[in-house]
């Protein structure tokens, strides 16, 4: 009788790969700290500078304004609009809590409203029904590198006499109709987390946008609500983007659109081997989209021991985001129980984000999709 074959070897794959871009970019890295020790620049000045004006370019705003992190960029922003406390801002429940966070520390109140159940991105149709009259803005979430159907709250925006700051925190380089992330609302608001589509090498944001009163006033903010060094015409806060950290993302700029297309490759690359898996749910690319792929989450049966199984083989994965906020204990205020938003509650206890990163190679989506193959074959 014929032995079977040997399984072959497990092969395991990281969740995010920040290792090798940078050891690609030491040296240019290394020069960025060897310039700031030379010239004992480390807070402000022109590597900041510099990095405004070429973000500002990449984005196509006409100005760009550096801060400490993606939480800055959005209560900036916020503040920049002329939030006061007791406005409402209408929001998603399925993101991170920066984007929610930042509307109470500006003095306003986020309003829920439930997403699309294809996109996981804001469900147009939820906005009108959630206006009231103390609404100032909506705040769209541009999820996982998928843009939100924009030209819909654009439509609703105008005719309420609203705002609207584009959280573009996992949007770098995306489009919208060929239009880019960012460039359609009053702001955006972007972060520069390490694990971003831009990354930096610890904490950075920055806001973009078109009216230069209002980028002044983020400007403003960040430094302590200085006019001039010592000057203050209001009180701001310590957010500025750090000159080490300005000249890491000069660095890596010139690479984002390359390694957007490598995320899009490997999204490519995770549609083929992961269609005949009638378990799974992969994502969508809207047709409206550019999709830079930030997060590859699929929805899956059985998420948390598909999870279990996959990290037992030595693949990566998260879960991005487990409990909407409006479930949170820090939004109890809000009252709003479960069932409140039924598409974002279904999604969450099915999501799993899958390795996802511009180097992530076919042998590697091949291990995680054998893994996913593996569990639901019960082999």
């Amino acid at each position: 009788m014929a032995s079977s074959s040997p399984r072959p070897p497990l092969v395991a794959v990281p969740f995010l790969d920040l290792v090798t871009p940078h050891q690609q970019l030491e040296n240019e890295l290394l020069d960025v700290l060897r310039r700031a020790l030379v010239r004992a620049a480390f807070v402000g000045g022109s590597e900041v500078e510099e990095f405004e004006r070429e973000f500002a370019a990449f984005a196509g705003a006409d100005g760009c304004v550096g801060v400490n992190s993606g939480t800055d960029a959005l209560r900036f922003a916020y503040q920049a609009l002329g939030t006061r406390p007791g406005d409402e801002v209408v929001t998603v429940s399925h993101t991170f809590i920066a984007t929610t966070e930042s509307i109470t520390q500006a003095g306003g109140v986020p309003r829920f409203v439930d997403v699309n159940d294809a996109t996981l991105t804001m469900d147009p149709a939820a906005v009108e029904a959630a206006i009231t009259p103390r609404t100032v803005g909506i705040v769209p979430v541009h999820l996982y590198g998928q843009p939100c159907d924009m030209d819909p709250l654009l439509a609703i925006a105008r005719r309420h006499g609203l705002w609207i700051v584009e959280d573009a925190a996992q949007a770098h380089g995306a489009r919208y109709r060929d239009r880019p992330v960012g460039t359609m609302g009053a702001m955006a608001a972007w972060s520069f987390y390490p694990g971003k589509n831009l990354g930096s090498c610890g904490e950075g944001g920055a806001v973009t946008g078109n009216d230069s009163t209002q980028l002044g006033v983020v400007r403003q903010l960040r430094e302590h609500g200085q006019s001039r060094k010592y000057y203050h015409d209001i009180e701001g806060y310590n957010g500025r983007l750090h000159a080490i950290q300005a000249g890491f993302l000069r660095v890596k700029l010139p690479h984002l659109n390359g390694w957007n297309e490598g995320r899009r490759r490997a999204a490519a690359l995770y549609r083929q081997a992961l269609a005949d898996i009638p378990e799974i749910r992969l994502p969508v690319e809207a047709d409206y989209s550019y999709h830079v792929w930030h997060l590859f989450v699929i929805r899956a049966e059985r998420r948390d021991r598909l999870q279990a199984h996959l990290t037992a083989r030595g693949i990566g994965t998260g879960l991005h985001y487990p409990l909407p906020l409006h479930l949170q204990a820090a939004y109890q205020n809000l009252g709003l129980g479960p069932g409140s938003l039924p598409a974002t509650e279904r999604a969450v206890g099915e999501i799993l984000s899958l390795p996802m990163f511009p180097g992530l190679t076919e042998d590697q989506v091949g291990a995680v999709a054998e893994g996913i193959r593996d569990f639901y074959s019960g082999s």
